[in-house]
């Protein structure tokens, strides 16, 4: 591995020899920033990013120094001193000359790495910038920090949109999707929303995962496709989230190692179209380790203890990776390198340790390798002896720390040390050294299991009994209670149970699964033999820590005695609370730190420290309920001193009453699947399950048929309100008739009263027209009277002035006839029709007056006809509206008589319809049952036919089959007769052989006397092979007898195959064989016959399958 030093330059080559692929780890060069002088000292490297093309380089240090590096051209360069330190970087913007760092004012801004100019300065966050995200166009720029994000124009540098959280809230990150219009926040309470970038309006919302796979998302890495998304935090777990779907589609579990994961990098590549599948997760240990996301497989890995990584980069091309180390170096590897050294075979797990003093000068230096590939640091031996010694310790020491190494990367030797030392863990570590120490499997999908089945029902009611305040506190305490219960059906009928989870329930309220395992460790290991005397308490665990108490302080025990306090008073209430109720928090919780850093059984130790160190105040106790208080409630009591009581105790009791003799040593939970719990009276328990099963039914019952009760109550209480309803509808309707009747009535007296009234005006005004009518014809009357007196007035005047004029005129006609008669005649003809014609006039003047006169009367009488004629007109007005309305009214009601005559004809003719509807469907349905019982009768009849066919067939076939077994019985006769004569021949030749034999037997004798030790050696390694060892020491003990019979001797095969006995035996045998042969024959013939039957009963059947009927009667 190259190192270069920029030391005081401005620009330079960064390698001077560029490594090649086989580089130690990868490491093209590791590149730091030294100081020398007076005071010498490294400036440390705080962020790096590359650019859009992958070849160039941009780092910052504390000091305010940005370099930018060109991988191709292998040079550096000094582009800007900002004077304070950067808190990120970003290089990929549109002008490839620019980049932006956010500096630690809480100021963004913009340099030019040719010009090394200031382009722009931006300002408005009031905290660090902890992230910088550039739009793929690189014309927008997303800044970060905890409190705000901001969207930012890199044409103007002008701040377009700003996104605010509450306080309580808080930003993790905000940035672009790749290859998308799409903003991706991250908050701290694991929320993660998507927003469209033209509008800002939120796209969708990601959901929260499952219960038991929540973790608090600290960092983030999108592929470059943009299309999966992974989040890690506080966990060895990452969450793989499909953007497309919006579904969680994956959880990844870390090695044991990973505690936390503190930065996700995608390492890109140029041929998988940007779905990367190689992540780059940096863990608590200073370690990247690069996995593969869909087989899970860890690939390869960058970094040590030795020399961790503080914060990564991979380059666009996915050719460079580089990272911020420990030490403020600036490493970068090569990726090619790097898959190489992961492709390699792993190292031999054995390794040989040889004596280099024989090969070398240097006789006392011995260098060992381990596996991992880095040498350790050599140590020096005295001597080949001492060396195997040592490695004998060594090897010693690492099976003991093999024993003692915990998850997470604790020994529990450490801890037991720090425990002694500071008396309880830190605070801060507490719950992640629980974990490690119990050593939780954490089974997601057993868990998952669980919970999906739901809230059992034991603990359905569980908040009547336990009334909690916190409603999360109880809903979790009841999830995890019925996770118990449907893990083991023991926890669903101990009435204790909840009392003893409920302390982890309020720890780990936040992760239930950890909570359930948690609880179900404590339950498996330290509450071991509590359940065998299912209902009782565990007796035999009390009387384990009262003869605890007996020996360590009996005079306790006997006053404990003497008022009739057991067991179950004053140890049983500390184990079924684990001490919850007599402690107070962080006392519980340092006496639990002890308990789980000890075999199981410290836990009753402690339990009788915690009763002897109360001697005090229980001796003063003298009545039953004072040591119940005494058990049940706080009390003034140092729990150091316990705990190291309950130490002395373990240390001190001897092994015949030690509960660590009668107890287990801890066992961890399997992985994958939870154990069996199954420690318990199982027929107790199934009894008690199912009389809460029967009991829970009988309250179903009971309460379904309160409920049934409660709705016919509620419908007859409806039914009431509605009748009441109804009455009181009727009432209001009849006060409201009277009412409008009582107003009828009013009107009509009112308007009675007006009629009277204007009849009485109409009687005033008649009488006052008749009135005038009289005062007008008595005017007209005296008028006319005036009138005609003048007229007669005049007239008089006119007959007196015609009086004089006549007498004048005689007067003068007597003159004038006189003067007629003197005269001529022509005067007389002359002046005569003059007079004549002023006469006519003065009668025509007169004439006129009275015409006028008269018209005057005919004028007063038009006008008196025309008010008659006009009272009259209204009158008939009156009478021809009043027959109108009449008239009106008797239609209406003619129209609503002929509605109601409609309406009645209509439903009779409805229910004339749907009564001959009904017979018409009775009709049908008698004629489908009719047909039907037809068709059943004509089925019946051809079933009837058809079994009597059947029948004769069976009868037909039974027939064959006799012939047929009589014939076969008559083939097996002639057989047996046959086996038997030729018995009787091999017996008879038998026999003879027999004779044979007999003669043989004495020349038989002497050969076996001369070969007997042969045989039974023979014997001997043939006996040792089939293993018939009785046999052989039975021969071996005869073998001193010489003269024992030769039928004594054991028949073996190899050497007894001319004896007489032999023969007999065999001939038996034959006789017995060829007995069983025949008997075989003959059962095999009968099974042939059965299978023969079977099959043509099998056969029938399948022709004319069996059909049940009802009894019927054979008619002829």
């Amino acid at each position: 591995m190259e190192s270069s030093d920029l030391g005081g330059r401005q620009q330079g080559p960064i390698w001077h020899r560029k490594p090649g692929p086989a580089a130690r780890r990868g490491v093209i060069v590791n590149i730091i920033h030294s100081v020398k002088g007076y005071h010498s000292k490294t400036i440390r490297f705080l962020n790096v990013a590359f650019d859009s093309s992958g070849d160039s380089l941009l780092a910052g240090d504390h000091q305010g120094n940005i370099y930018v590096f060109d991988l191709n051209g292998n040079r550096f360069n000094l582009v800007q001193r900002t004077m304070q330190a950067c808190t990120a970087l970003a290089f990929n913007l549109r002008r490839k000359t620019e980049f932006l760092v956010a500096l630690a004012d809480y100021s963004i801004k913009c340099f030019d790495t040719e010009t090394k100019e200031l382009v722009s300065w931006m300002r408005g966050h009031d905290s660090s910038v902890s992230s910088i995200s550039v739009h793929s166009s690189g014309r927008y720029a997303i800044t970060t920090s905890t409190d705000t994000a901001q969207l930012w124009d890199l044409d103007t540098f002008q701040r377009k949109r700003k996104l605010n959280v509450r306080q309580s809230v808080g930003i993790q990150k905000v940035f672009f999707l790749p290859l998308s219009n799409t903003i991706l926040s991250c908050f701290k309470d694991n929320s993660v929303f998507a927003w469209e970038f033209d509008t800002l309006h939120c796209k969708y919302r990601l959901p929260t995962p499952v219960e038991g796979s929540v973790l608090l998302y600290k960092v983030f890495a999108v592929t470059r496709d943009g299309r999966i998304f992974v989040a890690g935090g506080k966990s060895n777990h990452l969450h793989l989230w499909c953007l497309e779907s919006k579904q969680l589609i994956r959880i990844i579990q870390m090695p044991a190692k990973v505690r936390a994961v503190r930065h996700l990098e995608f390492l890109p590549d140029c041929f998988d179209g940007g779905s990367n599948q190689v992540l780059g997760v940096l863990s608590q240990d200073n370690i990247m380790r690069f996995i593969h996301i869909e087989t899970c497989k860890l690939l390869f890995d960058i970094g040590s203890h030795e020399e961790g990584i503080s914060t990564a980069a991979a380059s666009p091309n996915g050719r460079y990776i580089a990272s911020i180390m420990e030490n403020g170096s600036l490493n970068l590897y090569s990726v090619q390198a790097l898959a190489q050294e992961g492709n390699k075979p792993p190292p031999p797990v054995f390794k040989v340790v040889e004596d280099w003093s024989k090969c070398t000068s240097e006789t006392n230096k011995l260098t060992m390798r381990v596996t991992s590939g880095r040498s350790e640091r050599p140590w020096k031996s005295k001597g080949s002896k001492i060396q195997t010694r040592l490695l004998k310790l060594q090897m010693n020491t690492s099976l003991e720390n093999k024993e003692n190494e915990l998850p997470g990367g604790l020994n529990k030797k450490r801890l037991r040390a720090l425990l002694k030392g500071f008396g309880e863990y830190p605070a801060k570590y507490r719950m992640f050294v629980w974990r490690s120490l119990l050593q939780l499997p954490e089974n997601h999908l057993a868990f998952s299991s669980l919970i999906d089945k739901g809230t059992h029902s034991a603990f359905v009611n569980i908040q009547t009994e336990y009334p909690i305040k916190s409603r999360k506190l109880l809903r979790v305490l009841q999830r995890t209670l019925s996770a118990l219960a449907h893990w083991s059906a023991i926890f669903a009928e101990t009435p204790y149970i909840p009392l003893l989870a409920f302390p982890f329930v309020k720890l780990f309220q936040n992760n239930q699964l950890i909570c359930f395992e948690v609880v179900a460790t404590v339950v498996v290991n330290f509450c071991q033999h509590w359940f065998e005397y299912f209902p009782n308490p565990p007796v035999n665990v009390l009387s384990m820590m009262e003869n605890i108490l007996a020996h360590h302080d009996k005079e306790l025990l006997q006053h404990l005695i003497k008022y009739n306090v057991t067991s179950q008073v004053y140890a049983w209430p500390l184990l079924e609370t684990l001490f919850s109720e007599v402690l107070t928090r962080e006392e519980w919780l340092k006496v639990f730190d002890n308990i789980f850093s000890n075999h199981p059984s410290y836990f009753l130790m402690i339990v009788v420290a915690y009763i002897i160190c109360s001697r005090a105040p229980l001796l003063h106790c003298n009545q039953t309920g004072d040591f119940e208080y005494f058990f049940h409630h706080r009390n003034n009591l140092d729990i150091n001193v316990v705990i190291k009581e309950a130490y002395h105790l373990m240390e001190a009791t001897p092994l015949d009453i030690h509960p660590q003799r009668m107890l287990d040593d801890f066992i961890p939970l399997t992985k994958g699947q939870y154990p069996v719990f199954n420690k318990y009276p199982k027929f107790i328990v199934d009894y008690q399950t199912q009389e809460r099963e029967r009991i829970r039914q009988d309250e179903i019952e009971y309460l379904r048929e309160r409920q049934l009760a409660h709705e016919l109550e509620a419908k007859a209480q409806e039914r009431k309100a509605e009748d009441e309803a109804w009455y009181r509808k009727q009432e209001l309707l009849r006060e409201a008739e009277e009412q409008r009747r009582k107003m009828l009535l009013e009107e009509e007296e009112k308007l009675a009263e007006q009629r009277q009234r204007l009849a009485a005006v109409k009687r005033e005004l008649k009488v006052k027209e008749l009135q005038f009518l009289d005062a007008s014809r008595r005017h007209f009357l005296k008028y006319q009277q005036d009138q005609r007196q003048m007229e007669l007035k005049r007239l008089d005047d006119e007959i007196a002035r015609k009086a004089e004029y006549c007498s004048s005129n005689s007067f003068l006609e007597e003159l004038f006839l006189c003067l007629f008669s003197t005269l001529p005649c022509t005067f007389d003809m002359q002046y005569f029709p003059l007079f004549t014609a002023s006469m006519r006039e003065q009668e025509t003047a007169a004439t006129v007056q009275d015409v006028e006169v008269r018209r005057m009367e005919l004028e007063s009488q038009r006008q008196l006809f025309e008010q008659h004629l006009i009272k009259d007109q209204e009158a008939v007005t009156k009478e021809v509206k009043e027959e109108v309305d009449a008239h009106q009214r008797r239609v209406h009601l003619e129209d609503h008589l002929l509605q109601r005559l409609m309406e009645t004809d209509r439903e009779e003719k409805l229910k004339a319809q749907i009564v001959a509807e009904e017979n018409l469907a009775k009709a049908e349905q008698k004629r489908i049952d009719i047909n039907w019982r037809l068709q059943v009768l004509h089925k019946q009849r051809r079933d009837d036919q058809d079994r009597e066919k059947h029948y004769e067939e069976i009868a037909k076939l039974l027939h064959d089959n006799g012939v047929k077994e009589a014939e076969l019985l008559k083939a097996m006769r002639e057989a047996e007769e046959k086996k038997w004569e030729e018995v009787i021949r091999k017996k008879a030749q038998l026999e003879e052989e027999q004779k044979a034999s007999a003669a043989a037997d004495e020349h038989r004798k002497q050969f076996l006397e001369d070969k007997m030790n042969d045989a039974l050696e023979l014997v001997e390694k043939l006996q040792r092979e089939d293993g018939y060892f009785e046999r052989l020491r039975d021969l071996k003990a005869r073998r001193p007898e010489r003269g024992v019979e030769v039928q004594q001797v054991p028949r073996s095969g190899n050497i007894c195959l001319n004896d007489l006995s032999a023969s007999e035996s065999s001939s038996h045998m034959s006789l017995d064989r060829r007995r069983e042969e025949l008997a075989c024959q003959e059962r095999e013939l009968m099974a042939e016959v059965r299978q023969l039957r079977q099959k043509l009963t099998s056969q029938a059947r399948t022709r004319r399958p069996p059909t049940h009927f009802q009894a019927t009667k054979w008619t002829p």
